[in-house]
């Protein structure tokens, strides 16, 4: 195996698993604000149900766009790991442990 590809898998190893780690805080980062939002509407005197509903939706939207962009990056990571495998040489049976927690949602997203 090359250094340059020796070098390349490390930077993955590395960076793919940080990558998930921050749209995983990033998803939590837009549910606390919608938790935020709501509790607002709802502690405020006087502010019918209705007033904030477009924000909601647009916080709903976010988080649905995290949740994809979450699956999409778990399913990066299983082709990085099937052609490091195929390219490299690599006998990977389990990803670095920093990603050990995502691999039940990586299994239900593809």
């Amino acid at each position: 195996m090359s250094q340059a590809i020796t070098i390349t898998a490390a930077r993955l190893i590395r960076d793919v698993p940080a990558a998930e780690v921050r749209i995983d805080d990033a998803l939590i980062a837009v549910s606390l604000l919608m938790t935020s939002v709501v509790t607002a509407r709802r502690d405020t005197a006087g502010v019918p149900a209705t007033r904030g509903q477009a924000t909601i939706r647009r916080l709903m939207k976010a988080q649905m766009a995290l949740v994809d962009v979450s699956g999409d990056l778990l399913r990066v990571h299983g082709d990085l790991a099937d052609l490091g495998r195929e390219t490299a040489g690599y006998d990977l049976h389990e990803c670095p442990s920093i990603a050990e927690a995502g691999t039940s949602v990586q299994a239900a997203a593809a």
